[in-house]
């Protein structure tokens, strides 16, 4: 037994991401750690921005919570747990599992000094780091995040997110409409996105009331 951190999950939590776990693999060793550990590393990891080899000893090594890390990245894990809890938030506010509409946006934040790969520098925002271009439903729940160096355009950005975004088009058949900022505005790219892939894309432009 060790004493709980901040950022460990509660039992309640737990029950709702223990089934969308992959279960041990058959065959070789039994596997001996615990799943809700892993969990709770992760989270602390997220939590603390700490280097992997710097995750307290009191949890389980940090080869084995990278092992699961990349393992479910590469499986698809992260994603079906996303999916699977934006779906069920949706159903509870009593909206469709699939979403018919949808925001796109991006946002350049700083990196820490030992990060040096896929790094630039916004000229508009002033930041030398990378940026994330994310896509969510009208509730603000996450469908897809691209992440780039920060001197990436918005545009190239957008069109990583929508190619990725066409690739999973099955799980999302309602969705037709993407609102976008004056960022993306261009008759050109608006027409190539419902060219490729039928998907209008309308920009809102900020109230003349709104500073800042």
């Amino acid at each position: 037994m060790r004493q709980a951190y901040d950022t460990d999950i509660t039992d309640e939590q737990w029950e709702i991401l223990e089934p969308l776990l992959p279960p041990a693999k058959q065959g070789g060793r039994p596997r001996c750690v615990d799943m809700r550990d892993i969990i709770n590393a992760l989270f602390y990891i997220l939590s603390a921005g700490c280097p992997w080899r710097l995750l307290p000893h009191d949890l389980p090594p940090w080869q084995t919570v990278y092992y699961y890390f990349r393992q479910w990245n590469q499986d698809q894990t992260w994603q079906g747990i996303n999916d699977h809890l934006r779906q069920g938030i949706r159903l509870t506010a009593a909206r469709e599992a699939s979403p018919s509409a949808a925001c796109l946006d991006s946002q350049s934040v700083k990196t820490g000094g030992l990060i040096e790969e896929d790094v630039g520098f916004d000229g508009g925002k002033k930041i030398k780091g990378r940026k994330r271009h994310q896509l969510v439903d009208t509730l603000g729940l996450l469908i897809l995040v691209v992440v780039t160096a920060a001197n990436v355009t918005d545009y190239d950005g957008a069109r990583a997110v929508l190619a990725q975004l066409h690739e999973r088009r099955q799980s999302f058949p309602r969705l037709c409409r993407i609102w976008v900022d004056g960022g993306y505005r261009g008759l050109d790219f608006m027409k190539w996105v419902m060219d490729s892939y039928r998907w209008v894309l309308e920009v809102i432009k900020r109230s003349d009331d709104v500073k800042g």
